[in-house]
């Protein structure tokens, strides 16, 4: 367990972080631009970089404790007391991480807000089509003429 362990989880996280962000941003694109066909698949790698990111982050909490007892910290500490604590230069590469941490789940949260928004009012756009849809079925009489018909499905037997 040493610092260079621990940066290295860091900078993985760091990629997890960036790749989720690139993913809600395809997300986005795809609810923006109307190619909901692609929804399914974009919302599956959304989560398997969660997925990821959740394995990574349980290896930086290992990783972390070990660190802080070897700092003289307790369990559990913070980037900002790790960086607090560490000797030179392993406090400037930790406070960076902590920095780009802060920056990436802003970013994160905020696309995955307006994601969220996009998916309910697309939700509710299809909800008031659907029910601005006439039910009635507009069709032809044997003579041609339009008319209303009661929708009801009819079964032909053409051997009769």
């Amino acid at each position: 367990m040493s610092m260079e362990s621990l940066t290295a989880l860091l900078w993985r996280e760091r990629q997890l972080l960036e790749l989720l962000l690139f993913k809600l941003d395809v997300e986005q694109l795809l609810l923006t631009n109307g190619r909901n066909q692609w929804l399914a698949h974009a919302t599956d790698e959304v989560t398997t970089v969660l997925e990821e990111i959740r394995t990574t982050e349980l290896g930086h909490a290992v990783e972390s404790d070990a660190v802080a007892a070897r700092l003289g910290l307790a369990p559990g500490a913070t980037l900002a007391q790790l960086a607090a604590a560490a000797p030179a230069p392993w406090d400037t590469i930790l406070g960076e991480h902590r920095d780009a941490f802060i920056d990436l789940t802003h970013r994160i949260g905020a696309l995955a807000d307006d994601n969220r928004r996009l998916l309910t009012a697309a939700h509710r756009s299809a909800q008031e089509t659907l029910l601005a849809v006439d039910r009635t079925v507009q069709t032809y009489d044997a003579h041609g003429h339009a008319g209303n018909g009661t929708g009801d499905a009819t079964l032909f037997d053409a051997r009769l």
